[in-house]
């Protein structure tokens, strides 16, 4: 059954707003799926933020150009599911990878970053990010590390200074105890 004109614009404008709304678009090749292979996909993905939505090739394609987004002819050919991520890339990019080689028919094609395209090495580097929490308290350990040291530094003469008086005193004490026996 053929879709009418107006339907090919809802899908186009739905697959823009998906678009929009998403932070990278992961490709995929999904022919050989079931439904509850699908299923299962769907809800791992919801766990990450994640959509994941057979699309019509000829209308993404025209939901890609109105979008400005380009993308290379051979990554629309055959059968396409498209991956959203909608809030980080990393955890659906990983969910997507893991069940390619769980399941052994779906097949990762590419992703779509901003308005680069990566290639599949690319998206498997992506999904072997650790977690945003990690990265987070990587970056806190590399800043604090040297800010850490040069307050050490700063602090160093005083600390020895205060040990020198320290001493200082305890001779006195001493010499004040043998003075009186």
């Amino acid at each position: 059954m053929a879709i009418s004109r107006e339907k090919k614009k809802q899908i186009v404008a739905d697959y823009v707003d998906r678009m929009s709304s998403s932070q990278a678009l992961i490709l995929t090749d999904y022919r050989g799926l079931t439904v509850a292979d699908l299923t299962e996909l769907r809800r791992k993905l919801r766990e990450d933020s994640g959509t994941f939505q057979i699309v019509k090739n000829t209308l993404f394609q025209l939901a890609l150009e109105r979008a400005e987004i380009p993308i290379p002819a051979e990554q629309l050919e055959g059968t396409i599911a498209v991956g959203y991520c909608q809030e980080e890339v990393p955890p659906v990019a990983k969910t997507l990878t893991d069940f390619a080689k769980t399941s052994k028919v779906l097949r990762i094609r590419g992703a779509i970053l901003g308005t680069d395209f990566l290639d599949v090495s690319r998206v498997q580097s992506l999904a072997a990010l650790p977690p945003r929490e990690i990265l987070l308290a990587q970056m806190l350990g590399s800043i604090q590390g040297p800010m850490s040291s040069i307050a050490s530094t700063i602090t160093a003469p005083l600390r020895e200074l205060a040990q020198v008086l320290q001493a200082r005193a305890d001779q006195d004490t001493e010499s004040a105890a043998e003075a009186a026996a």
